[in-house]
């Protein structure tokens, strides 16, 4: 999740997606999540899994994802947080590939079965390292722009590459705003009440945290699950899907240093400093974009008001209704392939 000050949210209902998912197109499902019943809380397909069958080599990885929608299909790439998986867009993906998209869906650097192609090579888990993931498998993948969306760390990977890489990003779709930081932003302290938020970040801090998340993984994320989700009752057969995700080799290393890197009580790489130096101006992105909130996300994030000025291209944002989450994606994944949809045609 992203280190951003706590605020109070504007909040504004998007009641009318039901209306607006029908009129752009998307085939069918209901939109439950925008009308907020118990099934959009649930946010679960039953047995549905969003399965990762390809792998490429790009940059420092051997990367998996999932491929879905017709391949001459304008390409959208979905980007996953921790501590989520792949398949927080189970539903997400098949909406788009259906409105003839070719969709994309990794595994970030520590997940699933994305796998690092050297053993010395770092386990940086620093934000422009991932970032950089994502434009060198646009690379491998020949995919020379493409409209990008995510959440927690994907949220803050997709806010890098359309600040650093406009030209490769034709529009963004980002849950909880502009979630660029710096380490000097992650050195200053928070009002209590925003730190007590942070206490999974100070854990990783000490060797007790690393070897406690080691230890109880899974634990540890379903933890986090009902935290940031207070409403959302998924089940534990869609929680192990995701779970899988984190028997990675390298995800513990990722973990503990994405959070130690953010306070500066870890090194990054030097091949990363010219990109951490644009990113610590928290530059402005020119890209369309929507930006999206949960009004019951139980994870820190900033007032919308705070960040829209970031963005200087055709910019909205939605807060969802229903008693939708951090996972926004898999609470509501209707409204969050809307946003995209109506995003990737602003430009």
């Amino acid at each position: 999740m992203e280190n951003i000050e706590l605020a109070n949210l504007t909040r504004r209902s998007l009641g009318g997606v039901a209306l607006g998912l029908m009129a752009t197109g998307i085939p069918g499902k209901s939109a439950r999540a925008a009308q907020g019943t118990e099934e959009a809380k649930a946010g679960q397909t039953q047995g549905a899994t969003l399965e990762a069958s390809k792998r490429i080599d790009a940059g420092d990885l051997n990367v998996a994802y999932a491929d879905l929608g017709p391949p001459e299909g304008s390409p959208i790439l979905l980007l996953h947080g921790w501590p989520y998986d792949i398949n927080s867009f189970v539903e997400v993906a098949p909406l788009l590939a259906d409105h003839g998209h070719r969709v994309i869906v990794p595994y970030l650097r520590g997940y699933g079965a994305t796998t690092f192609l050297s053993d010395k090579t770092k386990r940086n888990g620093q934000q422009s390292a991932l970032a950089l993931d994502v434009v060198k498998l646009m690379d491998a993948l020949k995919i020379e722009k493409a409209t990008i969306a995510g959440f927690d760390w994907g949220a803050r990977t997709a806010d890098i590459i359309a600040a650093l890489w406009p030209n490769r990003c034709k529009a963004l779709v980002s849950v909880s705003g502009h979630l660029i930081g710096s380490q000097s932003a992650g050195k200053k302290p928070l009002p209590p009440s925003a730190e007590l938020q942070w206490w999974y970040q100070y854990y990783f801090a000490t060797d007790r945290g690393r070897e406690g998340y080691q230890k109880y993984t899974n634990d540890f994320a379903k933890l986090i699950w009902r935290l940031a989700s207070p409403r959302w009752t998924f089940d534990d057969a869609t929680f192990d899907r995701s779970a899988a995700a984190f028997s990675n080799p390298d995800h513990v290393e990722i973990v503990v240093h994405n959070y130690r890197w953010r306070l500066g009580l870890a090194q990054g790489e030097k091949r990363f400093d010219k990109y951490e130096a644009k990113l610590a101006d928290a530059p402005d992105i020119e890209v369309p974009a929507i930006t999206l909130e949960g009004d019951a996300n139980g994870a820190p994030h900033p007032d919308p008001k705070a960040y829209a000025g970031k963005f200087k291209a055709k910019y909205e944002h939605r807060l969802i209704s229903g008693g939708i989450g951090h996972n926004l994606p898999q609470e509501a994944p209707e409204a969050f392939a809307k946003a995209v949809i109506d995003a990737e045609t602003w430009a």
